[in-house]
């Protein structure tokens, strides 16, 4: 039995962010079901930085992430995540209410956004179909390298003395005597402190191995198509983010597009996969508003997003249950939410101040005990 002080289940984003900030402090172990670490909804992100995704709720986690994913402490990485994009929320003629919703969501938040006419917007995206454009420009938006920040987190938790175990899927966990006896297979067994459930669209389901009670966080399914289309796409096409939220779509390299129908189909916590229904339907939503022609499909995927019931993440220590940790419901957000949680989390867990970078934002809206009943 190998005793430690803190077990986080699940080594994507959230499992290895937060590891990366508590190793320093504590003893942790890593446990991952699957052979890689980050092979669900890490591997599978639209990868962009926007302060406004996810809403008012989210975007105080996202605008405290941004100085360190552009410019890292150079112990971490010798560079930076972003690149510029901007992004555009582009109304058509029946959505400019939604619009004007949108942007008073975000009245107060700090975040830049610019009108712009029908005339700014064509010259923004080649091929607009003809009809009563109007948008707003989010020129904050950024790519974001989402392999790179992973393997660095997942590199810093291993320099902290983090151990990472992959192909360990959680048997059972049960407390005993204060402490968790966590089995994880293959004879391993683990004594910890704090069991910590990072486990994402698993989460619900660790939980109740655990013996504590779920929150209702659900997974949902987000499809992403890779399309070649002509004329090619330019390279300095924003992000184009449909302001009734029925799709978006961003270059690649080498001309490619990325594109979404915004999909959020209940799903279990799988390994998920692309329907058929969902890549025509994308596909048909950007036919009504360019005029590009769709010259192949060249792959498609699909990745699970898990949101608790009011969609905010929910971070610290389940309310009923002693050194249990709550690490989930991070939706579609998780990355470029990654470095503000991690701290965040870090300080609930081990009780300490928080870092300066999140010290102005308030933890309790994302504590589990609002969920509760």
């Amino acid at each position: 039995m190998k005793r430690v002080d803190i077990v986080v289940i699940g080594a994507g984003m959230a499992g290895a962010s937060l590891a990366a900030e508590l190793a320093p402090h504590a003893s942790v172990v890593l446990l991952e079901a699957e052979a890689l670490p980050g092979y669900h909804a890490t591997g599978r992100s639209a990868a962009f930085w926007t302060e406004s995704y996810g809403g008012p709720g989210v975007q105080p986690l996202t605008s405290a992430s941004g100085d360190f994913l552009r410019a890292p402490p150079a112990n971490f990485a010798d560079r930076g995540f972003l690149t510029p994009r901007g992004a555009l929320h582009l109304a058509g003629t029946d959505d400019h209410a939604a619009l004007d919703a949108f942007e008073a969501h975000f009245a107060g938040s700090g975040i830049d956004l610019e009108p712009l006419d029908a005339a700014a917007i064509a010259a923004r995206v080649p091929g607009l179909r003809p009809t009563a454009w109007t948008g707003l420009l989010e020129p904050s938006c950024c790519d974001i390298d989402v392999a790179a920040l992973h393997a660095a987190y997942v590199r810093a938790a291993k320099s902290g003395g983090a151990e990472l175990l992959c192909s360990a899927p959680l048997r059972s966990a049960e407390r005993e005597g204060g402490r968790w006896r966590i089995d994880a297979g293959e004879a391993l067994t683990l004594d910890a402190g704090v069991l910590v459930d990072a486990a994402g669209a698993w989460a619900d389901r660790v939980a109740g191995m655990a013996g504590v009670a779920p929150l209702g966080i659900r997974a949902y399914r987000r499809t992403i198509v890779q399309l070649r289309v002509a004329p090619a796409v330019p390279d300095g096409l924003p992000l184009v983010l449909d302001a009734a939220g029925r799709f978006y779509f961003k270059p690649e390299a080498g001309g490619r597009l990325w594109l979404s129908p915004h999909d959020e189909t209940p799903a279990p916590a799988a390994d998920a996969a692309p329907e058929e229904i969902d890549v025509a339907t994308a596909i048909d939503r950007m036919a009504a508003v360019v005029d590009w022609r769709v010259e192949r499909v060249e792959r498609a995927w699909a990745g699970l997003r898990s949101f608790a019931p009011d969609r905010l993440p929910v971070y610290g220590f389940d309310a009923a249950m002693p050194g249990f940790f709550w690490f989930a419901g991070q939706g579609g957000f998780g990355i470029q939410t990654a470095p503000a949680a991690a701290k965040l989390g870090a300080a609930l867990l081990l009780g300490t101040a928080s870092d300066a970078t999140v010290a102005g934002i308030d933890a309790r809206c994302y504590a589990p005990g609002r969920l509760v009943g």
